[in-house]
């Protein structure tokens, strides 16, 4: 164990962000503090009580901190912790940071009086189709109280993920939220809620932290506790698959594949998961802002923090496709970074236990992700490309114009698959504009056909990630041809020429939120749209609600077919759920518009 590398991680200003570990820091041998060098090289601190409150790399990079607290009854408790994500960001996790209050008058109900706390867990459990024990584990009989009235308040409890701006808890923007862990004794695995809201790695580095506690608690056991997927309800996917695989190895369910048993939302809770032999290890190069992500001695991924891509590097080992065509190898003491023709070299530390790769047999794809944008992709800095993400704020605070299209495009993409009318439209459209829906364009783009899509972008960093999704999915099916056929254009261009040549059968215009104090520049925007949308074709117009009358006095003779306040979609509401607080802007509208 080297003692630089223990001062260089407790020592270091910035390391340490909690009060609480950086006074323990101070004193660390004073108090009897311990650290312990893991196998693979990583120093994790404790506490003189056996609490984890640092783990490090072998030279000393912070990967994780937390800070524990009592909680009056004789418990310590996790009151919150950082993790780094491998691009630099740090991500902070509140135990218990959101709290939704819901009430239930049971006055009418015959002996209320007698009803309990397990009697409202059944009646939770049968409206929520789920097992009653499922419930208990989320909702303690404190978070079950009935007054005197018969009025029952169910308190609901679930971590919080927060971006960390300055790399602690002083500036926070509520990035996502998750089922509420027992973090002093881990015993399952979490839902997480808003999951396209998470910074790219954090479910890795989350996972990192679970896994180094659920170590720690189980240190001494001949058996380690086996968890499961818990929550109300489970959201099993390929990707929470792959996420706790990496981690924990599933058992299987008698002859039943623990996939399809996961996969399952009936069954998926049956799947026990225990600690994977090999889980993966990230060392920092500091000096060269690049992570390094080891498992078994092959380097799995590494990123690089000024990458403009705001994407990692990967493996080629069993892959059929090599996302976005960036792959990397290891020859010698170097690692060679590789996107399509171009690439990176950075030299390895010594002492990194890495193997030299073995040749790669994935083959580039046929067309780059970058050429859908027409003028080539725009300038972007590293922390842009990596924070495309849609945010939604936890409380009643106005949701961003970027994270609010989500609702729209949802919601209209589900009512093309229940509405025949609205289907038989999108599909039936050879040409299609798409514009300033920067978040969503992924999502607007049907994969029935080929066809063309004219996007015309403001945003340029979520453009640029829905063309890597777009490449994703063109990839999923292998058809290029159809990626050729979409088109990224920045709309200050296209908005530059007063008329387009161009005709859409079909077109998702957004106005933006600055339009909309002016009538001014609404009807200059709506007077572009009846120019580029051909007689007989459809539009779906997001803006004010008194757009529709703009809209009823255009000379194009745009009619509106009807109109949908998005506070009121099913999206939003299914939204609310999750955050009950939430709230767009006031009086946004989606118009379903014709033209005559």
């Amino acid at each position: 164990m080297s003692s630089d590398a223990i001062a260089f991680a407790l020592n270091t200003p910035g390391h340490l962000r909690f009060p609480s570990t950086r006074t323990l820091a101070e004193s660390f041998d004073k108090v009897r503090g311990h650290v312990q060098t893991l196998p693979n090289g990583h120093l994790v601190f404790y506490r003189p009580d056996g609490r984890r409150f640092l783990e490090t790399d072998q030279v000393g990079h912070p990967l994780h901190e937390c800070e524990w607290e009592s909680s009056g009854i004789g418990r310590v408790l996790l009151r919150r912790a950082r993790v780094r994500l491998d691009w630099g960001r740090w991500v902070g996790i509140k135990p218990c940071g959101l709290v939704n209050e819901s009430k239930l008058n049971l006055a009418s109900r015959s002996n209320w009086q007698r009803i309990t706390p397990d009697d409202l867990r059944a009646l939770a459990a049968g409206a929520l189709r789920v097992p009653t024990e499922e419930v208990r584990w989320f909702y303690r009989d404190e978070d079950l109280a009935i007054d005197p009235t018969g009025m029952a308040t169910i308190r609901q409890r679930k971590d919080a993920l927060y971006v960390l701006d300055g790399g602690g808890f002083e500036t926070v923007r509520f990035m996502a939220c998750m089922g509420a862990m027992h973090w002093e004794q881990i015993d399952f695995l979490p839902v997480v809620e808003l999951f396209k809201s998470l910074l790219p790695g954090t479910g890795s580095a989350v996972f990192e932290l679970i896994r180094g506690l659920y170590d720690d608690q189980n240190k001494g056991h001949s058996v380690p506790r086996a968890l499961r997927y818990r929550g109300i309800p489970t959201y099993p996917s390929e990707a929470a698959f792959r996420l706790f695989s990496t981690f924990f190895t599933p058992r299987p369910i008698g002859a039943e594949d623990p996939f399809t048993a996961f996969m399952n939302p009936a069954t998926s809770h049956r799947v026990e998961w225990l600690p994977a032999q090999h889980p993966p290890v990230r060392y920092l190069e500091g000096s060269q802002g690049l992570c390094v992500t080891v498992k078994t001695g092959i380097v799995q991924k590494a990123t690089f923090d000024e990458d403009p891509v705001g994407l990692p590097y990967v493996s080629s080992i069993g892959r059929r496709v090599l996302p976005l065509d960036r792959c990397l190898r290891v020859e010698g003491r170097s690692l060679i970074l590789k996107d399509r023709e171009t690439e990176l070299t950075f030299p390895l530390d010594p002492d990194l236990p890495v193997k030299t790769s073995p040749p790669s047999e994935c083959p580039v794809s046929s067309v780059d992700w970058r050429t859908v944008f027409a003028q080539g992709v725009l300038k972007i800095s590293p922390a842009e490309a990596f924070e495309a993400v849609p945010l939604f704020p936890e409380d009643d605070q106005e949701i961003g114009e970027l994270a609010a299209q989500s609702f729209v495009a949802d919601y209209l993409d589900d009512l093309g698959e229940q509405d025949r009318e609205i289907g038989r439209l999108r599909s039936r459209a050879e040409r299609v504009l798409i514009a300033n829906g920067d978040a969503v364009i992924a999502t607007c783009v049907l994969f029935d056909r080929p066809r063309d899509y004219t996007v015309h972008v403001r945003s340029v960093a979520y453009a640029q990630r829905q063309a890597q999704q777009l490449w994703t999915q063109c990839a999923e099916v292998h058809r290029w041809d159809w990626l050729q056929r979409i088109r990224m254009e920045a709309a200050d261009t296209c908005e530059a020429s007063p008329e387009s040549h161009e005709l859409y059968d079909l077109i998702y215009q957004w106005l933006p939120y600055d339009s909309f104090d002016s009538s001014i520049t609404m009807k200059t925007i709506m007077t572009r749209l009846g120019h580029m949308l051909r007689r007989g074709g459809e539009a779906f117009v997001v803006g004010p609600v008194y757009l529709g009358e703009l809209l009823t006095q255009e000379p194009a003779r745009l009619l509106v077919h009807w109109e949908e306040s998005v506070a009121s979609l099913p999206t939003f509401l299914t939204h609310k759920t999750i955050l009950p607080k939430a709230r767009v802007k006031t009086g946004l509208t989606l118009f379903h518009v014709r033209r005559l």
